[in-house]
């Protein structure tokens, strides 16, 4: 491995969105990550799951007696341990952080869920969309006067979560490496996305903020930082917020300023608006980014994610790479002295089974009794 969390170890109890995501991050910057997996006969294949990557796994059945033992061989030798289950589950499987911080007291106990470990919630189902309606992030996702758009999972299990859990182990292996002692992380993903409206918070306090969807200067209220369709049905992103990108923009659609409304005012936004979309739609995405490459009109082509790893800019500097006969996003940020590279490809659960209980100390007979016995596979 490669990186600069090379050396670091850290045990993923298998979960969904977050929780993976965290550990890939974690994976991706160098972290020796065993995924402890389920028994399970998914049929879809888990070797193309890319956000599994950088990982060894090993199959085991949580409810079986022999396998909280094995688990906590595993915490033994860890520097971190991601969970993402609902608060009580892991107390209940005696794999709770009281049990695992008494064999490892320098553990970063890392602890996902939408709502937190605590709160009138907390016990509760829930998914992506009901965490950021929760914290108010996606009541920000919307044009005026129509229904926020939920961003796939990317702004609450993505970013306020994993990415949240991520920061936070690090911290916490940080503190343990200097203090000798290990902590719970407690990463919700309602707390995490709040986060991420602070500078909303503090504009709202400025005054330069309305609590509206769709009306403030970068939310598609203004004309000069939106989406418009092109010609061909396909869109270009402009974000010219500054007066000199604006008056580029200008320039690049032909337009003069002096014949245009005032952009300061914001009763002229919606005729602005309708102005920069006619212009935009008489002629295609491509001819666009052609106008305005190497400009500072700030205005780029929406590309898809199968477009996106061939535009020029991604592929020099190999923001996507093919690992494993598979298209993805390579690790970032990117690091001087320790580079980053991807290195395991997602492993299918148990596939490192036999590897991984030799390295904790199970003999062959052992091994070979523990996956008839159903514990491990």
């Amino acid at each position: 491995m490669t990186g600069p969390l090379n050396g670091a170890r850290v045990v993923e109890l298998a979960g969904l969105g977050p929780g993976p995501f965290a550990a890939m991050l974690l994976a991706d910057l160098g972290a020796d990550v065993i995924r402890v997996d389920r028994i399970d006969d998914n049929a879809l294949d888990p070797r193309a799951y890319v956000i599994h990557r950088g990982r060894r796994s090993v199959a085991v059945d949580l409810k079986h007696p022999e396998s909280r033992e094995l688990v906590l061989r595993l915490v033994d030798r860890a520097d971190a341990l991601i969970e993402g289950r609902r608060p009580g589950v892991m107390e209940r499987l005696r794999l709770g952080p009281a049990d695992c911080l008494a064999r490892n007291p320098r553990l970063a106990y890392g602890r996902i869920t939408g709502w937190g470990q605590s709160g009138p919630l907390s016990s509760t189902a829930g998914h992506d969309i009901d965490y950021i309606a929760l914290s108010g992030a996606l009541s920000t996702v919307a044009r005026h006067g129509e229904r926020p758009v939920p961003p796939v999972n990317m702004l609450g299990d993505m970013a306020g979560g994993g990415a949240f859990l991520a920061l936070g182990l690090v911290a916490a292996m940080w503190d343990a490496a200097r203090s000798g002692h290990g902590q719970v992380v407690d990463a919700a993903m309602v707390d995490g996305s709040a986060v991420l409206t602070t500078m909303l918070h503090g504009m709202l306090a400025q005054g330069r903020w309305r609590d509206e969807a769709g009306v403030n200067f970068a939310d598609t209220g203004a004309p000069f930082y939106e989406v418009y369709e092109c010609a061909d049905g396909k869109q270009v992103a402009v974000g010219a917020l500054e007066r000199p990108f604006y008056q580029q923009l200008l320039a690049g659609l032909g337009l003069e300023e002096a014949d245009l409304p005032d952009r300061r005012d914001e009763t002229s936004w919606p005729a602005l608006k309708a102005r920069f979309a006619d212009v935009f739609r008489t002629r295609t995405r491509d001819e666009w980014a052609k106008v305005f490459e190497q400009t500072d009109a700030c205005v780029a082509p929406v590309l898809s994610l199968t477009e996106a790893p061939e535009h020029p800019h991604n592929v020099e500097r190999e923001t996507f790479v093919e690992h494993g006969g598979i298209h993805q996003p390579a690790p970032s940020p990117r690091f001087s002295r320790t580079p980053v590279a991807l290195g395991l490809t997602p492993p299918a659960p148990g596939d490192q089974t036999n590897e991984i209980l030799a390295e904790l100390g199970y003999d062959d007979d052992n091994v070979a009794r523990l996956r008839a016995a159903g514990a491990v596979h």
